[in-house]
């Protein structure tokens, strides 16, 4: 309170959480109408522990002026010394800094708390309030526990087997603890990937659109982000590198990339040149990396195929066995019809359906959408179609419907794996901390995949054909019969893992060191949060 009475003086101190009006002073003079800062100040003050930091909070909201302000935290700083310290700015980070060290909050927490700060979309939002809650740190406390225990039991054989009767033999105790182990490999896998999921919603997930030259993928991204994001004219190959662009679609982060259209030049085509060439190569290389794969095909009017039909599908023989390669890959294929405008019946559409289904038969038929960019671009005095609903705007060129494609999609992309049953389970667990895991960070991952790796090892050191090659010391054969595992070494997996449990909250035996962890924390935070 030393500051608030150096600018309030003669002034009592507020009533805990009340808002009270004051007069700030400027403190190295004698208070008078010439050495006010600012007349009419609101002051809080809220008294440790129950605060956000733990300690004493005093909040001065002065009037917002630049001047105004300047001058209050130029007064702060002629405050004369107190007793406990200089008067400094707070670090970046520093309020929440103390917050941990007055266990007022969580490590997991905290990095929930940059990643509401840093939340762009709604599922962004959603998920860092899934980070908020104390019900991961619990989790993961209670398997450290259980990590400790088992361990605990180990080392008393270690140290005791030969001062000490135990109930079980070695190969007992090591089962009965395996057990329980295996029960926690199958629960972090399933967390591990959930976080997963979870990096597609914090970081955003990404879509490529992919097709022969001149089929409509710049369009088509123009019609999806409502401007011109990329060139689009009637000369074919005019996209050559991938054009990446990040919208917000129905709450999710979307990292759209245009790509150079995907042919091979032969047939009597022009040939592909060095440039064209690396552009089609970035293109498969970003289709393969990506989690949606929109494949762009188009309709020909002028082309024919001897039967007298007016309109057909082009699909290129090198785009479809790609797209079949794909297949190899953890990614989502939609196709999108350009050109749907050309269609004269609803017969026609049947077997131009038809067409495209039979030559990509492994994605799913209902993975297939007509579209009319070229309708689309007609009502661009309309709000973006990533704006829009169905129920308040008209379907302009069918590119509602494939967004809605799209979101179901990106949702079944980055909805949370729940077991059948809590198989794995020590005791009975929630089925919503599934959920909740989608919000585990990176670093959480990084962890919780380094303890999954030492219970294996855990796991490896219990089994007989590790330490046996199939013949004994004395030459004979040796089935494992008499084995007994490396108790030393099997306590140590343990240990490992448990200490990896321990780096994720940032506390107990093994939690490292956590203000370097803090550190890469706060450089995402502005200065005193």
């Amino acid at each position: 309170m030393h500051i608030y009475h150096a600018l309030c003086p003669h002034k009592p101190l507020p009533q805990p959480r009340h808002a009270v009006v004051r007069t700030l002073y400027d403190p190295s003079q004698i208070p008078s109408r010439d050495t006010i800062l600012d007349p009419s100040a609101l002051v809080l003050y809220f008294p440790a522990p129950n605060t956000f930091t733990g300690e004493d909070i005093l909040e001065l909201h002065v009037h917002g002026g630049p001047a105004v302000i300047k001058a209050v935290l130029s007064a702060i700083s002629r405050i004369p010394i107190h007793p406990s310290g200089r008067i400094r700015y707070a670090q970046p980070g520093e309020f929440t800094l103390r917050a941990f060290h007055n266990s007022r909050l969580t490590l997991t927490q905290i990095e929930a708390l940059s990643d509401t700060l840093a939340a762009e979309t709604e599922q962004q939002r959603r998920l860092s309030i899934r980070g908020s809650t104390s019900t991961l740190p619990t989790l993961y406390e209670s398997w450290r526990q259980l990590l400790l225990s088992a361990r605990g039991e180990l080392e008393a054989l270690i140290d005791f087997s030969e001062d000490q009767h135990f109930d079980e033999s070695t190969v007992q105790l090591c089962a009965s603890i395996s057990t329980q182990v295996q029960h926690l490999i199958s629960l972090l896998k399933v967390h591990v990937q959930n976080a997963v999921k979870g990096e597609l919603l914090r970081n955003g997930i990404s879509v490529a659109f992919l097709g022969v030259p001149n089929a409509g993928k710049s369009s088509l991204l123009n019609c999806i982000v409502g401007r011109e994001a990329a060139i689009v004219a009637e000369e074919a190959g005019t996209t050559r590198d991938v054009v990446d662009v990040s919208v917000d679609l129905g709450g999710w982060l979307v990292r759209f990339g245009d790509t150079a259209g995907v042919r091979k030049g032969e047939d009597g085509k022009a040939k592909v040149g060095k440039v064209e060439e690396e552009g089609i190569r970035r293109a498969k290389a970003r289709a393969t990396e990506s989690d949606v794969v929109v494949v762009v095909l188009d309709l020909d009017r002028h082309a024919s195929n001897g039967a007298g039909e007016g309109v057909v599908l082009r699909i290129d023989p090198d785009l479809q066995t790609f797209i079949h390669g794909l297949a190899c890959y953890p990614t989502s294929i939609l196709v999108a019809i350009n050109k749907s405008d050309l269609i004269s019946s609803l017969t026609e559409k049947e077997r131009i359906l038809s067409s495209a289904q039979k030559a990509f038969s492994a994605i799913p038929s209902d993975s297939f959408h007509f579209i009319s960019c070229k309708h689309a671009e007609a009502t661009r005095n309309l709000p973006p179609p990533a704006t829009q609903t169905s129920s308040s705007s008209p379907d302009a060129g069918g590119i509602q419907t494939l967004l809605s494609g799209l979101t179901t999609q990106f949702a079944n992309l980055t909805t949370a794996i729940v077991p059948s049953s809590n198989q794995g389970a020590p005791g009975s667990i929630d089925q919503s901390i599934y959920t909740e895991s989608l919000g585990a960070s990176q670093r959480h991952r990084d962890l919780l995949s380094a303890c999954l790796s030492s219970l294996e090892d855990f796991e490896t050191e219990l089994q007989p054909q590790r330490h046996s090659d199939g013949e004994g010391e004395d030459g004979s054969d040796s089935d494992g019969d008499d084995f007994e595992p490396d108790i030393v070494l099997a306590a140590e997996h343990l240990r490992r893992a448990a200490e990896s449990l321990a780096r994720i909250t940032g506390k107990g035996e093994g939690s490292g060191d956590v203000e370097e962890v803090l550190g890469v924390v706060f450089e995402k935070f502005c200065v005193g949060k």
